[in-house]
């Protein structure tokens, strides 16, 4: 595919939905993939529910993001999104009942979402509006699918049904551990395993060195730095660091040599001073 602008709504939906994608390449979000995908009708009333909360949130922090201070970024991210996420479970009460029961704790729990949070730290506080709006719905909407098609596989094999529709005969006994606690992560492995089989990016298959994701690209040696939205940020920020420490040790230095050229002097000046007063005292005699 053509190589795409950097931050234009297409690259960010592209982005999103595909090149990282955060259920399938980043793998973030876990949690809520494995629990309520056991039919697609809640995966999508999950991915949709937090693909609204990353549009919202997206463009509000990205609004405030000059007047935000930085030392409070985190606790006001989260007062900004827990706001969306209030009002997506006031429409679903009042709206979807059966999906707000189906998803139960899982819409409050959108709040602490990785997955937002980290668009928020990585994209949304370093970018203009638009684009952050894009980011987000590319995001959400890569959410959605993936979380859609999960719950597809799991309500096909372990029910026979999609979208609550029977597809499968009644004759044929359906897997029911597949929308079971189980079922998701053998799911998951499977989806796993064919990635790597395969050579798909993915969060647990990319080289060290070539990984741009969040959390680095390598599970082995996760440091658990996913906040921040991939790899490069990271890298940026421990440069930035370990810059300041070296600058902040060069004045130190600085400073303790000119303590130290200060010190000399005035002991120098001192036994001048006494030589001085020595000479006076034997002209005297």
């Amino acid at each position: 595919m053509k190589q795409l602008k950097k931050n234009t709504p297409l690259e960010r939906l592209w982005n999103g939905i595909i090149k990282e994608n955060p259920t399938f390449i980043l793998m973030l979000g876990m949690c809520p993939t494995l629990a309520v995908t056991t039919g697609a009708i809640n995966g999508l009333g999950m991915g949709l529910s937090t693909a609204a909360v990353l549009i919202m949130s997206n463009m509000v922090i990205s609004l405030l993001r000059k007047v935000i201070p930085g030392g409070v970024r985190m606790p006001a991210y989260i007062v900004i999104v827990a706001s969306f996420v209030t009002i997506i479970e006031m429409l679903l009460h009042a709206f979807v009942t059966s999906v707000y029961d189906s998803l139960g704790i899982f819409i409050p729990l959108i709040v602490v979402n990785c997955i937002i949070l980290g668009r928020a730290e990585a994209y949304a506080s370093k970018n203009k509006v638009i684009p952050s709006i894009f980011d987000g719905l590319g995001m959400g909407l890569g959410f959605t699918v993936a979380l859609t098609l999960i719950g597809m596989v799991r309500e096909f094999l372990g029910a026979g049904t999609l979208f609550g529709i029977q597809v499968i005969p009644d004759v044929i006994p359906p897997i029911t551990i597949f929308i079971l606690a189980p079922g998701a992560f053998f799911v998951l492995a499977c989806l796993t395993a064919l990635q790597n089989k395969l050579n798909a990016p993915s969060a647990t298959n990319r080289p060290e060195g070539e990984a741009s994701m969040a959390c680095g690209g390598n599970c082995a040696k996760c440091a658990g730095s996913c906040g921040a939205g991939n790899h490069q940020a990271v890298i940026s920020d421990v440069t930035a660091r370990k810059e300041a420490e070296a600058q902040a040790a060069k004045a130190a230095a600085a400073e303790k040599k000119a303590a130290a050229d200060r010190a000399k002097a005035l002991q120098a000046e001192k036994a001048a001073q006494a030589a001085e007063k020595a000479v006076g005292g034997d002209n005297h005699d």
